[in-house]
């Protein structure tokens, strides 16, 4: 195993989407883990869903790494986090490889987070159209910018022996090598709906044989000693390893709690019914926080449940589609992002999980909720009974909400005091109509200049996915907020 500061690690970028981007590093993931490696599986941008499919190809958790939401300095501190442990790491681009926020420059780029984690570049070009051009395009694409390395470049969607021949001939002058070729006869199902791909949360069986034949393609085309080589020449990392209670800080009662998860109770699985608690939480006890999962919710990251811990949370998992009770003696509630309208009958049929939500949140309990959460906690969606908590109706709309957001709280929250800026991300095809009662969450600032989301006794609903490490002090609010209501 190596350090977290010297884990060898490259990333997988191309010059636009759709070029194979995703199905190179799944595949690489999993052909590696399958030789027995510890890989440790990352995205850059905001993206659920990919690390979704990452994670089920290296057995590890998928992360996000994204320098809008949590800032550059925070991008390799969590990367280190992420790969502590691990024998190597695979790091997959957004986009286009130089294409970041819009109007900022190179921030949250794919070449930007290459550059703060001092990684190497595997560039993967979709070769299907082109011969001899594709030295032109590769030759631009690494010399663009020289802080970024491009160490070698996956041929895509080649047709022949022979075109394989004529590209290989023309990168001879590029001085870029070619470490894999990947024909075009191959194909990999990855179903995709109208906010990308299919979570792997909606389709485990057909998933796993996605990857495996990821796995089988890039381990057939790609030369995996080779690019194992390139992940070694990665510079080491500055600075330590992020960590959740070192990022709290100490607590008012002085000292950190520990990180990692609490015992006595798993983190996932459905929860058990059970007596309602008393109002609070006895003094030295751990608070417990109900986060909605299962196929429905499954746009989250995985440090905000490490945040909650180390705040001093029970942080237990349920799947409102299943369980029709929350976790025994849960004192807060995090619902976040997802498909509540693929799986909207279903979330309206679970009346008794339905009223056991409203009956928290309508009791001053904290409640956190992003995009599908939003929904959830809406009096219908598409005309289906959702829980009622927020006296507003949400629908799907055809027109798609997408970009990163610079926002302030409007007021004081669970989440957030007055004042408090955070960058988030919006991403949904669906539009809620407010009635009134509540007071919006957040003032999004520059050219998006309007008011969003609900702030009404203990609950915080928007539409804005946050990221917590950006803001740690979020985690503890809301936990000290759940032993208090």
């Amino acid at each position: 195993m190596n350090s977290s500061s010297s884990v060898p690690r490259l990333v997988v970028a191309a010059p636009s989407s759709g070029s194979g981007k995703t199905t190179v590093a799944t595949g690489l993931m999993a052909a590696l883990t399958a030789r027995g490696l510890a890989v440790s599986p990352h995205k850059v941008g905001p993206d659920y869903i990919d690390p979704g499919y990452h994670a089920l190809a290296s057995g590890r958790v998928g992360r996000n790494l994204d320098a809008y939401l949590c800032g550059p300095e925070l991008i390799a501190p969590l990367f280190a986090h992420g790969a502590r442990g691990c024998d190597l790491a695979v790091v997959e681009g957004v986009m286009g490889m130089y294409d970041g926020a819009a109007g900022e420059g190179e921030l949250a780029s794919t070449a930007h987070v290459a550059k703060l984690l001092r990684a190497p570049v595997v560039l993967v070009v979709d070769a299907s159209s082109q011969s001899r051009s594709v030295a032109a395009l590769v030759h631009g694409f690494a010399s663009w910018d020289p802080e970024v390395r491009v160490g070698g470049v996956i041929l895509n969607k080649v047709a022949s022996d022979r075109h394989e021949e004529l590209l290989r001939e023309a990168l001879d002058s590029a001085g870029v090598p070619v470490l894999g070729v990947l024909r075009r006869v191959a194909r990999v199902d990855t179903p995709s709906r109208h906010l990308g791909l299919v979570p792997v949360a909606e389709r485990r069986a057909e998933a796993v044989e996605a990857v495996a034949a990821m796995a089988a393609q890039v381990a057939a085309g790609c030369d995996l000693e080779a690019l194992v080589a390139l992940a070694r020449s990665a510079g080491a990392l500055p600075g330590p390893a992020w960590d959740p209670a070192g990022a709290l800080g100490p607590s008012p009662e002085g000292g950190a709690r520990e990180s990692g998860a609490p015992e006595g109770r798993a983190q996932e699985g459905g929860a058990q019914a059970g007596e309602a608690q008393e109002s609070g939480t006895p003094e030295g006890s751990a608070p417990v926080v109900a986060v909605a999962g299962g196929p429905a919710f499954t746009f989250s990251y995985a440090e905000h449940a490490e945040l909650l811990t180390a705040a001093g949370a029970e942080v237990v998992t349920f799947d409102p589609l299943r369980d029709e009770r929350l976790p025994e003696g849960t004192r807060g509630l995090v619902v976040g992002g997802g498909f509540p309208e693929v799986y909207g009958a279903e979330l309206s049929a679970n009346e008794a999980l339905r009223k056991e939500v409203a009956e928290l949140a309508l009791g001053g309990a904290p409640v956190a909720a992003e995009c599908a959460g939003l929904l959830y906690l809406c009096r219908e969606l598409d005309g289906r009974p959702m829980c009622g908590v927020l006296d507003a109706t949400a629908r799907m709309d055809a027109r798609l909400t997408l970009g990163y957001r610079d926002a302030v709280a409007l007021g004081d929250s669970v989440l957030a005091p007055v004042g408090t800026r955070m960058r988030g991300h919006e991403f949904h095809r669906t539009v809620v109509e407010p009635g009134a009662g509540a007071a919006p969450a957040w003032g999004i600032r520059g050219a998006q200049r309007r008011v969003e989301g609900f702030v009404q006794r203990g609950v915080h609903a928007s539409y804005l996915h946050t990221h917590w490490a950006s803001e740690p002090g979020v985690a503890r609010r809301f936990v000290e907020r759940c032993r208090t209501s």
